[in-house]
C-alpha cells in the first residue's frame, strides 16, 4: 500500500465548476477515509509486474496471440515481424487482454461465444493542465474536478506531478444543428472558441491547448457485454476482455481485480474444471453487468444532474439518512466505492429502491428542512429490511 501511495492522490470529493468560473464542493463520503485515490496507471501496471516477477511468473513481451488450437491443445504466438511463428501447448489460457482480446476473438469464432459492444454516442479527448510556475497545482488536488454542461463536460483528475489530466466528453457525431459534437467541432479554432465559452477557467490553465487539440485523438467510449466467458475447461475471459465498461465509475479496474481475487477462490475451492468456470461467469456477470450499467448512470450524473437542486436535495436527504442510520441505509456511491462487502449487484438493485424513496421524499420539498426526518428514517429502515 505505500509503494502505491507513492504514485497516487486521494480525492475526497469533486469540484463543480460553473460557466461563470463559481465551484461548489461536494464530499464523496461522511468519513476522513471515504476518499478515491488518483492512481498513475503505468506506475501501477509497473508495480504488478514486479509483483509477478517476484513470485516466479514469467513475462514475455514482444509475443501476441495469434490463434488456438483448442482441439489439439497449442496455441500460436507470433514474436514479431522478423519472428517465426511458434506453437505452445496449454491446458488453461486465461484471456486478460483487455477490451479487444485476442482471446475473445478465438472464442467467438469457435461459435460458442457472443459479444456485442454498445458505443456510448460520445468520445473523449485528454488535455493538460500543468503545474504552476512554482511546481504547484493550480487547481485543488483533493477533488475530481468537473464542468457539468448538460449532454457534455470536462473533468480533471490531479497527478502527483501537481499537473492535472483534463478530459472533454463529446458526442462523436451531433444529432440536431445545435448539439455540439467532435464532429462539428474537427477544426482546431472552432473547438479552441467552443472550450473557451464553455470552460473559460480551464482553458486559460492549457497552454498548449491547440498542440494538443492536433496531436490527441478522439477516443472511444462503448460497453462491452459477452453472453459466455468460458471455453469448455481451456480458455476463459477476465476483466474488460469480458465486461469493458466505460469510465464513469472509476471500478474498471477494481472490477477486474474482483475478477482475480473470485477466481483464485474459486480455484481453490473447486479446483480448474469447467463447471469450476462455469460457475465463476454465474457468479461474475451479474455484477458486471450491474457496474457497467452504474457507470453509464453516474456520466449522467455527473455531467448533469449534479447541477439540478431537486438532485442535490436528494443527495443531501440520503447522506442525512446514512448519518442517522448508519448501514441500515447506505447510499448506492457510498456501497460502490467504499464497501468491498456489498456486491455491484446488489448495490445496484438497492439504488434502485433508494432512488425511488428519495423521489417520493423530496416531492414538492424545497430544502432539507422542509422535510420530516424522522419519518424518512422510518421509511428507509422499511426498505432496507423489507
Amino acid at each position: 500500500m505505500e509503494k502505491v501511495e507513492a504514485f497516487s492522490l486521494p480525492m475526497a470529493g469533486r469540484m463543480l465548476h460553473d460557466p461563470e468560473g463559481r465551484t461548489e464542493f461536494q464530499r464523496y463520503g461522511q468519513r476522513e477515509d471515504e476518499v478515491i485515490w488518483s492512481v498513475h496507471r503505468g506506475e501501477l501496471n509497473k508495480t504488478l509486474l514486479d509483483a509477478a516477477d517476484a513470485r516466479g511468473v514469467n513475462v514475455q513481451f514482444q509475443s501476441a496471440l495469434a490463434d488456438i488450437d483448442f482441439e489439439g491443445g497449442l496455441l500460436a504466438i507470433d514474436q514479431g515481424p522478423d519472428e517465426t511463428r511458434i506453437e505452445r501447448p496449454f491446458k488453461l489460457i486465461v484471456g486478460a487482454d483487455g477490451a479487444g482480446s485476442a482471446v475473445r476473438r478465438v472464442m467467438e469464432r469457435s461459435g460458442e461465444v457472443n459479444a456485442v459492444e454498445d458505443s456510448l454516442g460520445h468520445g473523449y479527448r485528454e488535455l493538460t493542465i500543468p503545474p504552476d510556475g512554482n511546481g504547484d497545482f493550480q487547481l485543488a488536488p483533493d477533488a475530481l474536478h468537473i464542468w457539468p454542461r448538460g449532454g457534455f463536460m470536462m473533468i480533471a483528475l490531479p497527478n502527483p506531478d501537481a499537473s492535472f489530466t483534463c478530459t472533454l466528453f463529446l458526442a462523436l457525431e451531433s444529432e440536431r444543428p445545435d448539439q455540439p459534437s467532435f464532429e462539428s467541432l474537427d477544426d482546431e479554432d472552432d473547438m479552441i472558441e467552443f472550450l473557451g465559452a464553455e470552460f473559460p477557467d480551464a482553458v486559460e490553465l492549457i497552454p498548449d491547448l491547440r498542440r494538443e487539440l492536433i496531436e490527441r485523438p478522439v477516443g472511444y467510449l462503448a460497453t462491452l457485454y459477452v453472453d459466455r466467458w468460458h471455453h469448455g475447461s481451456q480458455a476463459l475471459l477476465i476483466g474488460d476482455a469480458s465486461h469493458a465498461i466505460v469510465p464513469f465509475h472509476g471500478q474498471g479496474m477494481n472490477a477486474a481485480f474482483e475478477d482475480v481475487s473470485e477466481l483464485i477462490d474459486q480455484f481453490d475451492r473447486a479446483g480448474r474444471s469447467e463447471a469450476s468456470l462455469k460457475h465463476f461467469f454465474q457468479r461474475r456477470k451479474p455484477n458486471a453487468d450491474a457496474i457497467a450499467a452504474m457507470a453509464i448512470d453516474n456520466y449522467l450524473e455527473m455531467r448533469d444532474r449534479v447541477r439540478d437542486p431537486r438532485f442535490k436535495l436528494m443527495k443531501s436527504l440520503g447522506e442525512t439518512l446514512h448519518s442517522r442510520l448508519g448501514d441500515d441505509f447506505i447510499p448506492r456511491y457510498q456501497m460502490v466505492m467504499f464497501r468491498d462487502d456489498i456486491p455491484y449487484a446488489e448495490a445496484l438493485e438497492r439504488g434502485q429502491q433508494q432512488r425511488q424513496l428519495l423521489e417520493r421524499l423530496v416531492a414538492g420539498k424545497r430544502r432539507l428542512a422542509d422535510i420530516d426526518i424522522d419519518a424518512a428514517c422510518a421509511e428507509a429502515t422499511r426498505l432496507e429490511a423489507a
